[in-house]
């Protein structure tokens, strides 16, 4: 089952380097419009009688709105990666893991944890260092456009946390790509020129993304989440950006700084932080 879970998290981050390629021949809204329509397609030939389940309404709530933080994120982390590195993208991505706990202190009004508040600040020091390259306020916009990418996936992960536990697994996951198949397609034509030309890297994009990196990791990622924690999930998927890292090097041969180097630690060193702590605690109690 874990094994399924790290499957996922290098498919995610082989992604990267994958969709960067791409983005050279096919406009950004546009991608992600065939990327979510194939995703949707194949999860609504595995789940279209969720439709006409009992918890319906429920689903099609958390979907809706599960989406629109989804789609907002995959729109700025795309977008982002036309200004920069992949294997920088993937490390700022990785934001999302310590911010969950800060925004779920702020939403549910508790007091962070202290783990919870090293994790988070630890992270935004690596972040700092991988985005801040001449002053204060340089700040790269492709970098810039990523860490909101991360901002939206917290409160995507908030929102499935919400509604999963009432909502069919499979009805969840077919409403909100559904939702981002719907979003992207109705913004595509207007919000920037579209343009494509079907070259191998498109072609290969889309599939991998369509069907294995969004249809099939929701698939499975709801599967094995009926037995792990999503404490457990999010450590696994932790491993994103460094799959990202080693894909971007060997696909690409892209390399990190030395002051990016210290700042993917500092944000992997953030993540388990955060992620670590409720373990931590528990071992406390025995």
């Amino acid at each position: 089952m874990d094994l399924s879970l790290v499957a996922i998290a290098l498919i995610w981050g082989a992604t990267f380097v994958l969709v960067k390629q791409a983005l050279a021949d096919v406009s950004t809204l546009l991608f992600l419009t065939l990327r979510f329509s194939i995703a949707a397609l194949a999860l609504a030939a595995i789940f279209h009688r969720k439709l006409r389940g009992p918890n319906i309404a429920r689903g099609l709530r958390g979907g809706v709105i599960a989406g629109i933080f989804l789609f907002s994120g995959y729109v700025l982390q795309t977008a982002g990666l036309r200004y920069t590195s992949a294997s920088k993208a993937g490390f700022i991505t990785g934001l999302y893991i310590p911010l969950v706990p800060l925004f779920s202190a702020l939403i549910y009004r508790r007091i962070p944890q202290i783990m919870e508040i090293a994790g988070v600040a630890t992270a935004f020091c690596g972040l700092a260092l991988m985005t801040i390259e001449r002053d204060l306020l340089h700040i790269g916009r492709g970098d810039l456009l990523v860490a909101g990418c991360a901002i939206a996936y917290s409160f995507h992960i908030l929102a499935l946390g919400r509604f999963a536990k009432d909502a069919d697994p499979g009805l969840l996951a077919l409403i909100q790509i559904a939702t981002c198949a719907v979003l992207s397609a109705a913004t595509f034509w207007w919000a920037e020129p579209a343009r494509i030309r079907w070259t191998p890297d498109v072609v290969v994009a889309l599939a991998v993304t369509g069907l294995l990196a969004t249809a099939l990791a929701f698939l499975v990622q709801s599967w094995a989440q009926r037995w792990n924690s999503p404490t457990r999930t999010a450590l696994i998927f932790s491993m994103e950006p460094v799959f990202a890292w080693a894909t971007s090097y060997v696909v690409a041969g892209e390399l990190l700084s030395r002051r990016g180097t210290l700042g993917a630690l500092l944000i992997l060193a953030g993540i388990v932080l955060v992620e670590l702590k409720p373990r931590l605690a528990a071992q406390g109690t025995t």
